[in-house]
Formats: structure tokens, sequence, C-alpha cells
């Protein structure tokens, strides 16, 4: 079996693999790659194959640090066949890690979806949240009544609530309303949002990207908005954000319902609502906060392996981080 990075000539190959795989999501798609090309990161797909065939894979997401440094990252990867050995696992990291050393690459990062054994690979947890270690997902093959029913009774109170009050609900392109929303929302809740190119790409450069703007029947402007995306059987809900002036209208309950009729109009068997804190999570884990929020929409509970890292770099690692600490 031979390790090595595809050409672009073997994408279509790769996306069907990974459409096929009954472990393959967005992150790991084609699509997931042209979204990061787009926002000037370099993507690598290395595989295990045999004649035509893939038997494992990774795409690998490269970010540019100071002094010519590097991180690899590898989102909800690598994908293998139930069958592939412990030691091709191994082989198909080993590939990378050498390549990763050429590209001056502090550590590889991997959240995989299945618990990995790589024989000689030495791991250390990661101690990041980017992707998350639980999440709901929820069943859109379910009739409408049968969705409502399955939520916590306070999600379904909030979603008649927000109709009562008259909100509505439209598709929209209009990322400066969205970003004026996040930007009001990360200051409120002191997180860091990302810059609005991002969001833009995500929009119009991701294939099945959509922004829902929930509307109060006084107001021309937004007072919450929701952004999603289609891939696959799959919608997922990936970024929210709202006017807390407007917080008693119940907008957000109303936008979740809204963008999973949504995706089940668009032929999504299930709904992502992506990322809460695990069952054992303490209060101080990052997912806790949005964590209520999110189990008021009901859905199965699906957890996964924390994620974890290759140092490769140990010392210069070291050193950014305690630079980036006292610099911020």
């Amino acid at each position: 079996m031979q390790i090595r990075e595809l050409s672009i000539a073997e994408e279509p190959a790769y996306d069907a693999w990974v459409r096929c795989h009954a472990h393959g999501t967005l992150w790991q798609s084609l699509e997931w790659k042209h979204l990061q090309e787009a926002l000037s990161r370099k993507v690598r797909i290395f595989a295990a194959i045999e004649g035509e065939s893939i038997h494992a894979s990774a795409l690998v997401v490269i970010d540019r640090t100071a002094f010519g440094l590097s991180t690899w990252d590898i989102p909800r990867g690598p994908l293998w066949e139930d069958s592939l050995s412990n030691n091709l696992k191994r082989d198909l990291l080993e590939a990378i890690i050498v390549e990763a050393k050429k590209d001056k690459c502090l550590s590889l990062s991997l959240s995989p979806v299945q618990e990995l054994e790589a024989p000689s690979i030495q791991f250390a947890s990661s101690g990041r949240h980017i992707q998350p270690e639980a999440t709901l997902l929820i069943d859109l093959k379910l009739p409408e009544e049968a969705l409502l029913a399955q939520m916590h009774h306070k999600g379904r109170y909030n979603i008649r609530l927000a109709e009562k009050h008259g909100v509505s609900v439209r598709r929209s392109e209009d990322i400066d309303a969205f970003y004026a929303l996040l930007r009001q929302t990360s200051q409120r809740d002191r997180f860091q949002n990302l810059p609005k190119k991002h969001y833009e790409s995500f929009l119009r450069g991701l294939q099945g990207g959509f922004l829902l703007l929930a509307f109060s029947p006084t107001s021309k402007k937004p007072i919450s908005g929701l952004m999603g995306v289609m891939w696959g059987k799959t919608g997922i809900y990936y970024y929210g954000a709202s006017d807390y002036e407007h917080r008693a209208l119940m907008a957000p309950y109303l936008l979740q319902w809204e963008a999973m009729r949504l995706c089940r109009e668009q032929g999504c068997a299930s709904y992502d609502l992506l990322g809460l804190a695990p069952p054992d999570a303490d209060a101080s884990h990052p997912w806790k906060g949005i964590s209520s929020f999110k189990e008021k929409f009901g859905g199965m509970l699906v957890t996964y392996p924390p994620e974890q890292q290759i140092v490769l770099r140990p010392l210069m690692k070291k050193l950014l981080e305690t630079k980036r600490q006292i610099l911020g």
C-alpha cells in the first residue's frame, strides 16, 4: 500500500471516499479545503492508496505563524477503513509527520471521530476545544410535530413565544448586519470574534452555507442571526449572534427551529448543534455556557475523543506560547 499526498487530479476520488465514509464530515471534505484556501491557509491531503482505492486519509490544514514556523491540524480525522491495521494508521501519521517537520511545524493536532491507535507515536492532550468533544444530533426525518415533541418543553415554549411576539425569520446575504450582531454578542459574552472576511468566506465561498436573520415587528434591523452549512445529509449550526435589548422575544429559539426546517426541506437527515460541554465537564469548560441553550432542542448526544497533538518542536512551541501570553 502506498502512502502519499494526493494530487488535484485525484480529488474527485477523494471526494467520493469522504462522502461514502461512515465518519466522513464537512471538516475532511473538499468544501472545507476550498474554504480554508479562501482564508489563505494551505491544505494538503494525504492518503493510503492501493491501486485506485483509498483506504485511509487525512486532510491537513496548515497555519503559518511567526519565524516561518507552522502548525498542522487534522480536523475530525484521519479517516480509515474499519479493517485497517494500527500499523498502517501509524504509517499514515508518520508520513505526515515527516512532511510537517520539513515545514518547520511546531505541532500536529488531531481531533478524530474514532479512537486513534498508532503504535510508537506519542500523543499528548492539545488543551484546545476548537472541535467539540460532544454534540447533539437532531433527527430531521421525524415529522415536525415529533421534532417539537422530542424537545425540552422550554425549547418548544420559547419557539412559540417568539412566534407569538411576531418575530420573523428570513434567509439573507447581509454579512454586515450579522457581523454587527456578532460584535455585540462577543463584547457581551467576552469572546473574540473572527474578522468579517471569515464569515463572508463561510457564507459565500462554502458550498451549502446559509444565513438566517430574525426581525421583530417594530425594528428594521435584525435582532438575531444564525449562520450554518449543509453538507451531505447533515445541517450544521455554526455561528449565532443576538441583540441583548430584544432578548425577551426569544428570537434565537425561532432561528434554530427555522434552520432545522430549512435543512429538512433541502434533504438533510440530521441537524448538528455543533458542540456542547461533555456530560462530565466542570463549570470552567468553554462550551458550558452555550450547552443549556442547545440542550433545549433535544437530539441524541454524540461524544468524540478529546483532541490530541503530536509536539514536534517542544522548546520553540513553549517559547512562542510564552511570547503570546506576555504580548497578547
